[in-house]
């Protein structure tokens, strides 16, 4: 007796994988098994990644806010911690677009900050 192939659910699962993996190079977009083994690494990637957006944002928001602290004279860490003091909770991503967007508006920030540093701190 031969063996059962599972006939049309086998058939609609290739044609879901195919059909995912439609548009890669070669033989990843026609060869079942390259395409099997293609979208499991693809799926490995997109997990990480959707978690590595997260800290490349955040730290392009940091570099930002370094660059604009240090062109107004007070370094990032001071700024942050000024404005702590100053009980502003803003977070970096905001921060980051009022420094682009309305320097004015940052030089308040900066301002405060600065007025909310240690007395022996050496800013």
């Amino acid at each position: 007796m031969g063996r059962t192939t599972c006939g049309a659910a086998r058939h609609r699962k290739k044609v879901r994988v195919l059909g995912k993996a439609k548009g890669y190079r070669g033989p990843r977009s026609k060869n079942w098994r390259l395409a099997k083994e293609t979208l499991l690494r693809a799926g490995v990637h997109a997990f990480r990644d959707r978690r590595r957006r997260k800290r490349d944002f955040r730290a392009l928001w940091v570099t930002r806010l370094t660059a604009a602290c240090r062109m107004r004279g007070i370094s990032y860490s001071r700024f942050i911690f000024g404005l702590a003091g100053a009980d502003i909770e803003v977070n970096r991503k905001m921060l980051s677009e009022i420094a682009i967007s309305s320097p004015a508006d940052f030089d308040t920030l900066v301002d405060l900050a600065k007025k909310h540093q240690p007395k022996n701190a050496a800013a």
